[in-house]
């Protein structure tokens, strides 16, 4: 299973927020969508950083309340694993999991066209298994 068998399912929209936007803005477009991540872009096509949750509470814990008028691109993780949509979903759930990723955005052709999470990979890990499992109660019957 692919990468690109997942947007499929999903789908290839993904929220973006713009550098310069204020943490209190990201909370509001994390809050609208339902999402726990966004990727920083400054034209929603290029990656120029991921930001979570996570992110903001941790600054908030370090730096105070001050941090929600911050830009976002103060508080984001800039350096971001990427992956394509050809990439192996066996491969990038090892990589998310080692390297404690939630969200990976989804690039090809240095242009961005989804986002994985965590969640997608199981789910999509669950059903490859349930099918397999109907596949052999069906031979073992046949």
């Amino acid at each position: 299973m692919r990468v690109r068998d997942v947007l499929e399912h999903k789908g290839g929209g993904v929220v973006t927020v713009r550098p310069d936007a204020t943490c209190r803005d990201l909370l509001a477009l994390l809050a609208q969508h339902n999402i726990g991540a966004v990727v920083v872009s400054p034209d929603g096509i290029t990656v120029a950083g991921i930001v979570s949750e996570r992110d903001v509470v941790r600054r908030l814990n370090d730096r105070g309340a001050e941090v929600l008028d911050a830009p976002v691109e103060q508080i984001a993780t800039l350096q971001v694993k990427t992956c394509h949509p050809e990439d192996s979903l066996d491969e990038l759930r090892e990589t998310m999991t080692m390297r404690r990723f939630r969200h990976i955005p989804v690039v090809s052709q240095n242009r961005l066209v989804g986002i994985v999470s965590i969640g997608d990979v199981v789910k999509s890990t669950i059903s490859q298994l349930e099918d397999e499992k109907q596949h052999l109660i069906d031979y073992l019957q046949g």
